[in-house]
């Protein structure tokens, strides 16, 4: 009798569990029998926005997009080389230790592979960092997954341009 409530017990636990792994099958699986097709340029657009919308957080020390949009399990590289996960990019983003007067992402090129996404583009700053003016441009470039609640950056890595290959700002 014991076996049995131990079991029951068990079972009850795993219920939840199932459950939430259950719904993200359902909802993949809807995804991939839907018989509207995706428009892959809507797609594209998606993403391109999400670029621009990260770029405008960060000029705005402004952490809610990327708590929202980057995947818990986020994985990044800062330009500098110093790997982050998402609470450090976060923490970075929100710094009051940089100003930004301007940060533009633009050359956003977009490829989409089923449900991952391979964004890359150009950032462009003007900041004030310990009261001097800085201009800087990066190469950027994000790996997005599309999940049960949409697309979410999962992977990031930063590069600076040196000064021989920047473009004017």
């Amino acid at each position: 009798m014991h076996k049995f409530a131990a079991l029951f017990a068990l079972g009850l636990a795993l219920a939840t569990a199932w459950q939430r792994q259950e719904a993200w099958r359902e909802a993949c699986i809807q995804r991939c029998v839907t018989t509207e097709a995706v428009d892959p340029e809507m797609e594209r657009q998606e993403i391109v926005s999400l670029e621009r919308e990260a770029a405008n957080a960060i000029q705005q020390n402004n952490g809610t997009f990327f708590r929202r949009v980057y995947g818990d399990d986020f994985a990044g590289t800062l330009s500098h080389g110093q790997p982050v996960n998402k609470t450090q990019w976060v923490a970075v983003v929100e710094s009051p230790g940089v100003k930004y007067e301007s940060f533009h992402a633009s050359d956003i090129r977009v490829r989409i592979f089923q449900e991952t996404a391979i964004a890359t583009c150009l950032w462009s700053s003007r900041s004030i960092v310990k009261g001097q003016r800085v201009s800087s441009q990066l190469r950027a470039i994000h790996v997005y997954v599309n999940g049960p609640r949409g697309w979410h950056v999962v992977s990031g890595q930063a590069t600076n341009l040196p000064p021989d290959v920047q473009q004017p700002l």
